[in-house]
């Protein structure tokens, strides 16, 4: 992604079109409690966009039950604008965080544990996504 269509907001303008959620997990780089989110039991055909800059990233099409109690997916839509990260932040355990290009939104982590074809887990945040069902 070229730094010239990387949207960059303030702080500020991140808090005010984000719920106080979506602004913790998306900018703060903060996680939801298992099974107490909106998407990791949601079964609705439809694309997950991100919910900072509407990016679409991964299709209902693509996700499974991980039974981690996160909505997991086994690719996103677009290899592109998904960013991989190295993540030590909890006890140096390593970890590869998940982001949205287009905006830098924390979206969550992957993992080698998936299903196949892939044999990826996204682990993402219900925070930062929104659903827009297929019609």
């Amino acid at each position: 992604m070229s730094a010239e269509k990387k949207i960059k907001k303030t702080e500020q303008e991140w808090q005010s079109e984000l719920s106080a959620e979506s602004y913790r997990v998306t900018r703060q780089k903060g996680t939801e409690k298992p099974f107490e989110n909106s998407y990791h039991d949601e079964k609705t055909a439809g694309v997950y966009h991100c919910i900072c800059c509407d990016t679409p990233l991964f299709d209902s099409d693509h996700k499974f039950d991980s039974g981690s109690g996160w909505p997991s997916f086994f690719k996103p839509l677009d290899a592109e604008v998904i960013g991989e990260h190295d993540d030590r932040s909890i006890f140096f355990m390593p970890r590869t965080e998940v982001t949205c290009e287009v905006c830098d939104a924390h979206l969550g982590h992957v993992f080698s544990d998936g299903p196949t074809p892939t044999g990826l887990r996204y682990c993402i945040n219900s925070a930062s996504l929104r659903l827009e069902p297929k019609a």
